[in-house]
């Protein structure tokens, strides 16, 4: 089930959303034209090592580019293939814009910040004695997507279904698409070693949770949670548009989404 759209419209361009993937686009293609060697030295100089993190192991020096809580935030950028770098573009493009509007840029930047924190800090807690770097922003995403959640749990979000040669577009609740995705992040974090590689799932449960405590605080005061999908109450207008009272038009709405609108 893969997400390609939602229909939320958002009044305000999603400034900060863009800047991160040209931001982690241009870190991959930075990554990817090093020698193979180097590629690998910059994911343990730049990734979390919970051993390292909690104190518990040291880098060689000429791996210690940043200190090692810089590493929290260093290894939201970085990733480990074309695939992970779009999956998580894919779902911070989709998600990232109406959550944005619904707090503002500088609030967004923080939030985002602080969810990809409690990402790396739960899975580094799930196995403080691991030496494997964690890199990506998944779990910072996570957070965004525990906000949407909160926010706009009615918004229909059209997925492509791929069953072994039954393929279908569907339009499904946000809060149905999103609480699958989560089901599955707890069942797997459940089933697969925390002590090897592999994907992060702590990092994906912890960043989605964070993201769901801190949406109240962060969030407009005007924006009410659980908006449904043809609610204009969580919509971010100027002040003066609440002193003359009016109401956007329909053509002041943006259909956000990687294909510009419904399918």
């Amino acid at each position: 089930m893969i997400p390609l759209f939602d229909d939320h419209p958002t009044l305000r361009p999603a400034v900060v959303v863009w800047l991160l993937i040209i931001a982690c686009a241009l870190t991959y293609l930075w990554q990817a034209s090093l020698p193979h060697a180097a590629q690998d030295r910059i994911v343990y100089s730049l990734g979390v090592i919970p051993a390292v993190l909690f104190g518990e192991a040291e880098l060689p020096a000429q791996l210690r580019l940043v200190p090692a809580w810089a590493s929290i935030f260093t290894s939201i950028f970085l990733h480990g293939g074309w695939l992970h770098l779009i999956g998580n573009m894919l779902y911070l493009w989709i998600f990232g814009d109406n959550v944005e509007d619904a707090m503002g840029r500088l609030r967004f930047v923080v939030f985002y910040l602080v969810c990809g924190a409690a990402a790396a800090l739960g899975q580094s807690l799930a196995a403080p004695d691991s030496h494997v770097p964690m890199v990506g922003a998944s779990g910072a995403i996570a957070g965004v997507l525990g906000a949407y959640v909160m926010l706009f749990p009615r918004a229909n979000v059209t997925v492509l279904i791929i069953f072994v040669i039954f393929i279908r577009f569907v339009q499904l609740p946000a809060i149905l698409v999103l609480g699958v995705w989560f089901a599955l992040q707890l069942m797997s974090g459940a089933m697969t070693p925390t002590e090897g590689g592999g994907v992060a799932f702590f990092a994906h449960i912890a960043g989605f949770l964070t993201g769901m405590v801190l949406i109240p605080f962060f969030k407009d005061p005007r924006i009410r949670l659980f908006a449904g999908p043809s609610s204009r109450s969580f919509a971010v207008r100027r002040p003066r548009d609440f002193r003359r009272g009016s109401v956007p038009e329909a053509g002041e709405w943006r259909r956000r989404g990687p294909w510009g609108g419904p399918f």
